[in-house]
């Protein structure tokens, strides 16, 4: 008897029904600027077989970044004209920060948008890439690796914890593995498929 094929199941999945996400949730005396204006973004989740399971690739971005130096991140950034879109930006910093191949991603389906304090409206792109060895952009990213799928996509795996941001407390989801501290907008996007795969379930 065939074994059922784990990303058919990660497709229907993506499929149902969810809800959008912002970096505002979890502080409701913390809301968004009235007139602002949102850039849009899209990031990668990149989904890759491996003998253990299926792994989830993120970045390190590197210290003397500007913004958000030193957090974990998924490869992405803002839409550029070029991009046709967030599917396409995403794809296209993939291929920069951890040397995605042409054509090793398979888009599964999107996760609905996710909007930051830092004014973009981001589209997780849920992909399944082939495996390749990662390469880290020189100078934008410190590391590129890949966490357990079966890690992530556990809501149990998520905390709730908090920090001072610009003079008051904001709490944030967190989802740590090893030595890396996931938090912040990605945990967020990551906790929205755990989400939606237990709906599935």
């Amino acid at each position: 008897m065939t074994a059922p094929d784990p990303f058919q199941a990660l497709a229907a999945a993506l499929r149902g029904p969810g809800a959008d996400s912002s970096d505002y949730e979890l502080n409701p005396g913390f809301g968004p600027p009235a007139g602002r204006v949102l850039r849009p973004a899209g990031v990668l989740v990149g989904l890759v077989p491996a003998a253990g399971g299926i792994e989830v690739i993120l970045t390190k971005r590197a210290s003397g970044l500007k913004h958000h130096p030193g957090q974990i991140a998924l490869p992405g950034g803002k839409v550029e004209p070029g991009d046709g879109g967030p599917v396409g930006a995403a794809l296209r910093e993939a291929a920069e920060e951890v040397g995605l191949p042409p054509g090793a991603a398979g888009v599964l389906g999107l996760l609905p948008p996710h909007e930051t304090v830092t004014g973009f409206v981001v589209t997780p792109v849920v992909a399944r890439v082939e495996p390749f060895a990662l390469r880290a952009e020189a100078g934008e990213v410190e590391e590129a690796f890949t966490v357990p799928l079966a890690h992530v996509a556990d809501p149990a795996s998520y905390v709730i914890e908090r920090r001072i941001w610009m003079g008051r407390e904001r709490r944030y989801y967190a989802v740590p593995w090893g030595p890396y501290y996931i938090w912040g907008a990605t945990a967020r996007i990551l906790r929205a498929l755990a989400d939606r795969l237990a709906a599935a379930a």
